[in-house]
């Protein structure tokens, strides 16, 4: 496959994620009213949204990009590595 199909393909899948997100957000009813989607539609979605996610998977591991990371936020704790200079050495000076 060419990257100039992947490209264009990885930009479909891309759209195709926002034109749902969009409908998703534009039909949640707000806390106690009735969703307008049926049940069956809802699930739909939720596939699409699974098959959209394993295809840009499959995309990435044929570029070799892995996409394990998940975004992160300013304001989220970052993990840390916890060093211990106890078992630091000096190291000998230089003759």
């Amino acid at each position: 496959m060419s990257s100039d199909s992947t490209s264009k393909e990885q930009r479909i899948l891309i759209v195709m994620r926002k034109v749902l997100a969009n409908i998703v957000k534009d039909t949640t009813p707000d806390p106690g009213m009735r969703n307008p989607l049926s049940e069956s539609t809802i699930r739909d979605i939720r596939e699409c949204f699974g098959l959209i996610s394993a295809r840009e998977r499959e995309l990435a591991e044929e570029r070799g990009v892995e996409i394990a990371d998940r975004p992160h936020y300013p304001d989220q704790p970052q993990p840390s590595k916890v060093i211990s200079i106890t078992n630091l050495k000096k190291k000998p000076p230089k003759e």
